[in-house]
């Protein structure tokens, strides 16, 4: 009697070329799973590590370097960048394991890490379009006109010279 394999067409290493190397039964949506865990995990510790960061910097401008002396206010920081490229190396590093993935042939782990990679990058476009959005604050007037002395309102005052 013969065995089964032995009726395949072929040489014997073209058989074992043909089978296929994908992973097998639910350890493909497992991996996905345990690696997006991963990822909300290690997400939010960069979260805290930024939150902590901004903490301190808006202390760091908020008080005066010498108790004793009163200093002036100090002057807008400007824009923090360094969120928007943690979270973008984040992305990266995401996108990166998920071409792995799909490489190896392991689908379902690898678009899970497309899905994720995909809503990183949407909420770094987010934060971008926010930032750029904001108005810089109104200057401080300069020179204060003396109080009407007419009764009438500011704008009357102002139209008169005085």
């Amino acid at each position: 009697m013969t065995r089964p394999e032995s009726r395949l067409p072929g040489r014997p290493d073209e058989r074992a070329a043909s089978r296929s190397s994908a992973p097998g039964g639910c350890a493909d949506p497992l991996l996905g799973l345990l690696l997006v865990v991963a990822e909300a995990a290690g997400g939010a510790l960069l979260a805290l590590w930024l939150g902590l960061r901004g903490l301190a910097r808006s202390r760091a401008h908020e008080m005066p370097a010498d108790k004793g002396v009163s200093a002036p206010p100090p002057a807008d920081p400007g824009t923090d960048w360094t969120p928007a490229i943690a979270i973008g190396v984040f992305a990266l590093v995401v996108a990166c394991l998920a071409v792995a993935l799909l490489r190896g042939r392991w689908h379902w782990a690898g678009g899970m890490q497309v899905v994720v990679a995909l809503a990183l990058g949407a909420m770094i476009l987010a934060g971008v379009v926010e930032e750029g959005s904001r108005k810089p604050p109104e200057p401080a007037p300069t020179w204060n006109s003396p109080p009407c002395r007419s009764g009438g309102d500011t704008s009357e005052c102002a139209r008169s010279g005085g």
